[in-house]
């Protein structure tokens, strides 16, 4: 009798959660999940510009030599599948617009031996920034509210966030982006 009642609480806790997740990132006007997408006017790019991140030969890079760029930062881990799977559309992006006052930048969430070996088989044509749980406190500055990854936000050359991206991205959606942060010079 007594396992019957507690599986019935189970049951009853596991519901009342989903519903819980449910209202709350679906239906709820304010969820974070819809708010994503809109008004990024709260998302400050100042601990982007203060900070120095080595990059992966360990190499201190002040990302203040970022500004009046437009930016395309990535924050990746080697141990994420959708991350690895979109790096070639990022290489791809900063080929094609590297030489138009765009920056291509990949943050890893992850440890610097990791990142160094994953690079030696699989290199990228963009720069690379380590920065572990400091990558993840940054993405959350930046929008990442989830602490999900792969994210991907885009600011302009006035240093404002114009757009933030959770999860996989397609390399048509990246240049929609940047299209839409500068029709004129794409």
């Amino acid at each position: 009798m007594l396992k019957k009642i507690i599986s019935s609480l189970g049951y009853l806790a596991m519901m009342l959660s989903l519903g819980f997740v449910i209202y709350y990132y679906v239906l709820n006007p304010n969820s974070p999940l819809k708010n994503i997408n809109s008004d990024f006017s709260g998302l400050s790019t100042k601990p982007l510009f203060a900070a120095k991140f080595p990059n992966e030969n360990g190499v201190i890079q002040d990302l203040s030599q970022y500004k009046g760029k437009i930016i395309v930062l990535n924050f990746w881990a080697t141990w994420c599948p959708p991350c690895r799977d979109e790096m070639p559309e990022f290489s791809k992006l900063y080929q094609q617009y590297q030489h138009q006052n765009v920056v291509v930048l990949g943050a890893a969430a992850d440890e610097l031996a990791a990142v160094r070996h994953y690079l030696s088989a699989s290199p990228v044509s963009y720069p690379i920034i380590v920065g572990d749980m400091e990558a993840m406190l940054l993405s959350s500055h930046l929008g990442n509210v989830q602490g999900a990854l792969p994210f991907t936000v885009f600011i302009n050359t006035d240093g404002i966030v114009a757009h933030v991206h959770l999860g996989r991205i397609s390399y048509a959606q990246l240049e929609k982006e940047l299209n839409r942060i500068f029709p004129s010079k794409h």
